[in-house]
């Protein structure tokens, strides 16, 4: 249900069905709005990824962020982290579908900011 404002006959303006918890788009937006969150998941959609090649795609965040943006999007369900090798330590970092499912809104906001030159 929508919320609205009505104006009383005082013109006081009440609103109705107010929002008592976060609404879809803000719980969507805490999963895949995070700094640099985002354009992980976009780097990722090809295929697995290991960990200093996905820092050098993203050359602007720094080890220490991807990490922990890497580990919330595990703790989501969106990423899968596989060790590919114990010495020295390699993993890659994949989309599950559910991360997946993120993409269509991804390149449409990419189209969206490249189209009004947000920056």
């Amino acid at each position: 249900m929508e919320s609205y404002v009505k104006t009383d006959s005082y013109g006081k303006k009440k609103v109705f069905n107010a929002c008592l918890e976060p609404c879809a788009i803000e719980k969507g937006m805490r999963l895949i709005g995070g700094k640099w969150t985002g354009s992980i998941i976009y780097h990722l959609k090809d295929g697995p990824v290991r960990f200093n090649d996905l820092t050098r795609m993203l050359g602007g965040a720094s080890k220490k962020i991807i990490d922990q943006r890497l580990k919330e999007l595990e703790s989501r369900g969106m990423v899968i982290r596989t060790v590919i090798n114990d010495r020295p330590v390699a993993v890659t970092y994949e989309l599950t579908e559910f991360g997946n499912s993120a993409l269509k809104i991804l390149d449409d906001l990419r189209i969206w900011s490249e189209r009004h030159d947000i920056g």
